[in-house]
């Protein structure tokens, strides 16, 4: 299997998305920061805060993502519904804790990163509009995330496509306000995001409603572990009766049926954990990091939203190949045996660390050398442009890593080593924002920049380890495995032969002798 051509096929439509997504932010900033540098430096707090509390919701998204497509590449396609009831239900508990508690505490939050009133202000205005918004998008990746499972990356692709597309007109219409629109300044710029995002939601709604409800699915229930059981066998021997709900939905019949949906719900939780703990603690090392940046002032801190958003270009796709490899990986090792899983494991963990580190190499060329003009797209204010191409010049160390560690955690998180991999983000994040924080009063701003890369640096060796070793460690395992088997077989075939020499005496009247057991 030719497992590079798979991953990039799987990566390019989720870097569209992802990036489409991230769109919304520098599209934000970009019309804003005409408002000034404190609307900007609002701004990019505040999207700074949802990607935060995007990992909420990666809990299902990634939960489902994982179980769904190793579910489809054993072959149980009807494990799928559940999992995807599931996920909707951990969404119902998780959306409305965030957005009641954000929005209650919208400008205590905004006065954590800022010290300015103005920009307090406008931020407060920001998360008015972004916490009750966060409805929709929480429910956009619970979408996204079923989607995947299946292996389609286009669907959740267009959709993003189509809510930025929304977002490019409304945006300057509602903060500026030509003509009949009215000028809302900041919060036009949440008004237009969650205009887009509901719209596209609604589409997405109805396309996975028709995937789920295409052909039937053989029924299947979700055992605690995390694994998926074929329909039950009945006391005669048969298939157990499925069911059919008014919505075309199908499953097993089951004594328990609430004991079996809290057991999709715990799996999913489970799955998803590590991939959305590792998210958290990055998206909170980055808001540490903005807290520390923000000790040199508003302009430092307009100018690093700005380099932010701009890295993402390369960040996102670091992310994209996070995410084909999640997908790839438990598809591909799902319907293996152990001894052909481990092989195929070191072959797709090589392909995803050559095309990290491509383009992670790729990522600091290209914003070492444009990093002036790239800065320029967004704001006139000299002071911002000077830390802004400081910060993009001054960030290699830390980028080039972080591709190799963001793809590896795909794999690894694919591979069922996510827990590990969340003790490495813990220790790199912690190290990286101590650093920060001590190395900013000694060398200023390039102080941050090299903590960071210090950070970056720690997480990809300790990455390379757990990848490495738990493949050699495996192997290994494996081969143990394989060779205890053959000797039992080994032995098997000795006791078949003794019998057979005890019949043969039996039947030609001699005495039997006696067997010798080993």
């Amino acid at each position: 299997m030719n497992h590079r051509s798979r991953l990039l096929r799987l990566a390019f439509p989720s870097y569209v998305a992802l990036l489409s997504g991230v769109l919304t932010g520098i599209i934000d900033v970009a019309w804003v920061a005409r408002l000034g540098s404190s609307a900007a430096a609002a701004v990019a707090v505040a999207t700074t805060v949802e990607n935060v509390l995007h990992s909420a919701i990666l809990l299902v998204n990634g939960g489902m993502l994982v179980l769904i497509s190793a579910r489809l590449g054993a072959g149980n396609t009807g494990a799928v519904r559940i999992i995807a009831r599931a996920g909707w239900r951990i969404y119902a508990v998780i959306t409305p804790v965030v957005v009641i508690t954000g929005w209650v505490l919208r400008e205590p939050i905004a006065r954590l990163f800022l010290d300015d009133p103005v920009a307090v202000a406008a931020a407060a205005s920001f998360f008015a509009v972004l916490f009750p918004a966060l409805a929709i998008f929480y429910a956009e990746q619970v979408v996204d995330g079923i989607f995947a499972g299946h292996g389609d990356t286009r669907t959740p692709m267009r959709l993003a496509l189509i809510a930025n597309g929304i977002l490019l007109v409304l945006d300057p219409l509602l903060i500026y306000g030509p003509g009949p629109f009215p000028a809302l300044g900041v919060t036009g710029a949440a008004v237009a995001t969650a205009i887009g995002r509901g719209i596209a939601l609604c589409l997405g709604l109805l396309l996975l409603h028709r995937l789920l409800t295409r052909g039937p699915a053989r029924a299947a229930t979700v055992d605690p572990a995390g694994g998926a059981r074929a329909a039950a066998v009945g006391p005669a021997g048969g298939a157990r009766a499925t069911t059919t709900d008014p919505a075309g939905r199908t499953w097993a019949e089951s004594a328990d049926a609430a004991g079996e949906m809290r057991a999709a719900v715990r799996s999913v939780a489970v799955t998803g954990a590590p991939i959305a703990g590792d998210f958290l603690v990055r998206m909170l090392g980055a808001l540490a990091i903005v807290a520390v940046v923000g000790r040199s002032g508003v302009a430092a801190v307009a100018a690093y939203g700005i380099g932010m958003k701009i890295l993402y270009l390369a960040t996102m796709g670091f992310y994209a190949l996070r995410n084909a490899a999640t997908v790839h990986t438990p598809h591909t090792l799902a319907a293996l045996t152990p001894q052909a899983a481990a092989v195929q494991r070191r072959v797709v963990g090589r392909h995803v660390l050559v095309l990290a580190a491509t383009a992670g190499i790729v990522a600091v060329t290209v914003f070492a050398a444009a990093a002036p003009v790239l800065m320029r797209m967004f704001t006139s204010d000299p002071e911002v442009i000077r830390v802004g191409v400081s910060m993009l010049r001054g960030i290699g160390g830390y980028l080039a890593p972080l591709a190799v560690v963001v793809a590896l955690a795909g794999f690894l998180m694919g591979a069922g080593q996510g827990p590990r991999l969340f003790a490495i983000t813990v220790t790199g994040t912690v190290t990286q924002t101590v650093l920060a924080w001590w190395a900013s009063g000694e060398w200023g701003l390039s102080g941050v920049w090299a903590a960071m890369a210090a950070g970056s640096v720690l997480q990809c060796v300790l990455v390379l380890r757990l990848t490495f070793h738990t493949d050699r460690r495996s192997s290994r395992e494996d081969e143990h495995r394989g060779g205890g088997s053959r000797e039992d077989g080994h032995r098997e075939d000795e006791h078949r032969q003794d019998g057979d020499r005890e019949d043969d005496r039996r039947q030609d009247g001699r005495p039997a002798g006696r067997r010798l057991t080993v």
